[in-house]
């Protein structure tokens, strides 16, 4: 069996560590969010290699990608009609709205060349070849 490249190896780490957070999330609010559950599916077919993985790779960051272009366009504006009251507060730091933006472009950036990349690309045809054989 061959294993995940290294880029992808750190994404599905990632991806595992915000699929408990979801799960624990749904679990303590009794609220499902399908945009932090939909890593979830992503997850199962990344690990398995399954032949749809890299459609429903794409698709979920198809949903990212407006999603975050939504919050984008939501802060601008917010941030036109009263700057003072656009920040972000998390246990009590003041994070500024620049760094979380580069931040989230960055791990965008990462997914989209992840998913687009030969080796991952390689490395879920090589379980469909093994399963034709």
């Amino acid at each position: 069996m061959k294993k995940p490249p290294l880029g992808l190896s750190i994404l599905m780490l990632l991806y595992f560590a915000l699929a408990l957070l979801a799960l624990s999330r749904a679990v303590n609010t009794q609220a499902v969010g399908l945009f932090s559950l939909g890593v979830i599916p992503v997850l199962i077919g990344l690990i398995l290699r399954t032949n749809w993985a890299s459609i429903i790779f794409k698709v979920y960051l198809g949903i990212q990608t407006l999603g975050l272009s939504a919050l984008g366009g939501t802060a601008i504006i917010a941030y036109q009609i009263s700057p003072q009251d656009v920040k972000v507060i998390l246990d009590g730091h003041d994070i500024p709205v620049p760094l979380i933006a580069i931040v989230a472009m960055l791990l965008l950036s990462f997914q989209i060349y992840l998913a687009l990349a030969k080796s991952t690309k390689d490395y879920l045809q090589a379980e469909a070849s093994i399963k034709q054989e």
